[in-house]
Formats: structure tokens, sequence, C-alpha cells
């Protein structure tokens, strides 16, 4: 489905099956279930469907649980990681993004069960197969964490 944005500029939407065409991450550890808004080489925002199924609610933490920090960044390397093969097209798909760095990781308030996490994506710049990106996490417009991180695609 393609809508244009209030720049004009082009917008997708992609689902899990398309996801994962595009990216190699698979059950338990797929952060995306669908991107909701993509502009290529410039922005994406993803969603995450946090459900009480999730493997890693049954250690953290059983009596209150909260998804931990580092899946939430993991969610937004992952809906970069799309925003990325929908930039540089078919030749793209399957390859394998590493984190170089992920810097000013903020987490306001914690993730549960029943939240939907709205990952907004933001291309800082890219250097032949190095990315650098800014990203929000939001659960109904409010910011639960931040951070920027950089990435290197490779082959796999």
């Amino acid at each position: 489905m393609e809508t244009a944005l209030g720049d004009g500029q082009p917008s997708r939407t992609i689902d899990i099956n398309r996801i994962v065409e595009m990216i190699p991450h698979r059950y338990p550890f797929l952060m995306v279930d669908r991107v909701i808004e993509v502009v290529p080489d410039r922005s994406a925002i993803g969603i995450k469907n946090v459900s009480i199924n999730e493997p890693f609610f049954q250690g953290h933490f059983p009596q209150r649980p909260i998804m931990p920090g580092v899946l939430i960044i993991e969610s937004m390397a992952q809906t970069a990681a799309v925003l990325v093969v929908e930039t540089l097209g078919p030749s793209a798909e399957g390859k394998l993004v590493y984190f170089m760095s992920v810097d000013n990781a903020r987490f306001r308030k914690p993730v549960g069960p029943g939240d939907q996490l709205h990952v907004h994506v933001h291309k800082e710049r890219s250097r032949g197969n190095v990315w650098r990106f800014r990203a929000e996490a939001k659960v109904d417009g409010v910011l639960m964490a931040e951070a920027t991180y950089a990435a290197m695609i490779m082959d796999s």
C-alpha cells in the first residue's frame, strides 16, 4: 500500500511477510511486526506488538513483565534494516547488519505486555556500507526509549 506524506514523499506499508524477505531475523528474535511508513533514504516507522507470550517475559520479570531495553534497541535496528533494504533495493535483501555503536540510549518508561511499540527511525547519514540512525520508541505517543546507533551492512 502506498500513501503520500505531507511533504509529498512516497510512503509504503510493509507487512510481516515482506519483512522476513527483507531481513534475516526470525522468531523469537524478530522484533518488528509491520512497517507502517517508510520513506526510502530518510525514515521508517516500525510496529512491535508486545505480547505476554514473548519468551523473554518468562525471566524478565515474571512478577512484573518488562521488555528488555536491549530488545527495544534491537527493534530500532531491525526497523532501520528494513529502511536500508527499501533504500538499496533487492540486492540488499537478506544481508546482515552489524551494530558498530549505540550512543545516548535512554529508557524513559517500561514497555510491557499489551503495548504496541511504534519505532520511529531517521537516517542521519550513510557512507559506503556504514549507516547512522536516530530512533525513538513510543507507546500511545509517549516516549519510552531513544538512541542513536551506527551499523554496517555486510554480505551474509
